[in-house]
């Protein structure tokens, strides 16, 4: 009787070593790369907080003197006589202090000859801005109408007038020895009204035109 020969068994492969063996690979990896992206983090944190901290002083420079000018004109309003006090503002805008004065606290109507209460409040807005904390702040004067037309001989139309207002703020500062080269005077006539002149129909509307006449004086580094 023929005796087959005993099958050979093959000992198995150790796959789990392999597949241990890339664990451990990728793992390894992983840890390379998360050690590198906290290497940049860090870098970045430190750039990124640096530049923070470089913005924020810029920052102070600049808004602080602004915050205790609004304080300061502010105050300013609230001490003066009660024409001036019912008749003004004091806001923000992009660029820095808005003054705000209604056109009745500052001139009789159809003139550009200001009012004693109007030097008076003047004289004390120059001698803040005479401050050396404000030294780079420039006064930008606007005179605004409403849309009531004026025919005289010192003023043709509306353009004229609201000129001939901002100017005469600008030469009382001048006059003040607020330095030229701070101020800028712009006449809008009725072409930025604060409030609509006129209803949809087109009838005036008295209140809103009031409001329009006004002297605006921008105060921005």
């Amino acid at each position: 009787m023929r005796i087959r020969p005993k099958a050979k068994i093959e000992e198995p492969l150790d796959d789990w070593l392999i597949t241990y063996a890339d664990a451990i690979t990728l793992l390894l990896a992983f840890f390379v790369i998360l050690i590198s992206f906290s290497k940049i983090d860090v870098q970045t944190f430190e750039k990124v907080t640096a530049e923070i901290k470089k913005e924020i002083r810029k920052e102070e420079k600049v808004e602080r003197p602004i915050f205790s000018l609004f304080n300061n004109l502010q105050s300013i309003l609230d001490g003066s006589p009660s024409i001036i006090q019912e008749n003004s503002e004091v806001t923000f805008d992009d660029e820095g202090v808005v003054l705000e004065f209604n056109g009745k606290a500052f001139f009789k109507s159809g003139s550009a000859d200001l009012l004693p209460e109007a030097q008076k409040i003047m004289a004390t807005i120059a001698e803040e801005m005479g401050n050396p904390t404000y030294a780079k702040y420039f006064l930008d004067v606007e005179g605004h109408t409403d849309d009531i037309p004026i025919r005289t001989r010192r003023f043709p139309s509306n353009w004229e007038l609201s000129a001939s207002r901002a100017a005469s703020v600008v030469r009382y500062f001048i006059s003040l020895e607020l330095n030229p080269a701070r101020l800028k005077a712009a006449g809008y006539a009725d072409t930025r009204p604060k409030l609509p002149n006129r209803d949809l129909t087109g009838n005036a509307l008295p209140e809103n035109q009031a409001a329009n006449r006004r002297v605006v004086i921008r105060l921005h580094p």
